[in-house]
């Protein structure tokens, strides 16, 4: 398996966009030993890494996002990511496994110490490649599940939300992080330029929101461009896309990414409703 990646990498036009593309091989791996390993009867995917695989956005995302539909007694996540670290290690890879519990959110950062170093891509046998997963253990109701068959490096059926329930629950990132996201901004912008996108899910959005205390006005189908032009009006425009730049796979996405662009597709968005 590491000769693909080799092989991957030897193609790639700098080592930026090298490292994203080992980045993405290995989180194929890891969804494909989720499947395996059966957690999919109780995870949904959701967040960027589900719109790169499902919808081919075009900005590479570094976390795999996940949310439980469902009680689930076995296997539970620490044992789920153990076994992925058991794989990995099958096939000779170098791995570490940080574990992380919460109320809410259990989470796993996979470390594969020295492979960028192995694979050519840095001078520094320390540097490490990470990958986070994620579960909400307790997701707001009102998602809508589907799921997919993908191909990318190996096949996967894939459960996650609905095109409705994605657009909310970026709405609700973008909304009640305090600080907003390079990539936060990037993928409304992305959402946005596809007319045919539907409108958000509003109970999921509002019950998310909900729960993260949210203090702004309850959202309707009527108010949610406003109120989303509101948040992007505050932000440090310029900060937001440098943050994003490096993940973007066409250049020329990143020069239509302008203050501009983004409010004229929400009043276009706003008044199609």
């Amino acid at each position: 398996m590491k000769e693909l990646l080799r092989s991957m990498v030897a193609d790639a036009e700098d080592p930026l966009r090298a490292g994203n593309l080992v980045t993405e091989y290995l989180q194929s791996r890891i969804l494909q030993f989720l499947q395996e390993s059966g957690v999919f009867r109780f995870w949904i995917f959701h967040g960027g890494t589900a719109l790169r695989f499902l919808y081919d956005l075009p900005r590479y995302s570094e976390d795999l996002d996940f949310a439980l539909r469902a009680p689930d007694p076995k296997p539970d996540f620490e044992s789920a990511v153990s076994k992925i670290g058991k794989w990995f290690e099958a096939e000779t890879y170098h791995i570490h496994l940080k574990m992380k519990t919460a109320k809410t959110v259990k989470s796993s950062l996979i470390s594969y110490p020295g492979l960028l170093y192995e694979l050519g891509l840095s001078p520094r046998q320390t540097e490490l490649l990470s990958i986070k997963i994620e579960l909400d253990v307790s997701p707001p109701s009102g998602g809508k599940v589907e799921s997919s068959v993908v191909r990318r490096h190996v096949v996967l059926n894939l459960p996650h939300y609905d095109k409705a329930s994605l657009l909310s629950g970026k709405l609700h990132a973008l909304l009640a992080r305090p600080y907003l996201k390079g990539r936060d901004l990037y993928d409304i912008f992305w959402y946005l330029s596809d007319p045919s996108w539907p409108a958000p899910n509003i109970e999921f959005l509002n019950n998310a929101l909900t729960q993260t205390k949210w203090k702004g006005p309850l959202i309707d189908e009527g108010n949610w461009t406003d109120v989303v032009e509101e948040k992007l009006s505050a932000i440090d425009w310029r900060r937001a896309v440098e943050d994003v730049r490096p993940f973007v796979e066409r250049v020329y996405d990143v020069k239509m990414l302008t203050k501009e662009n983004v409010f004229k597709l929400l009043k276009d968005k706003g008044s199609s409703l």
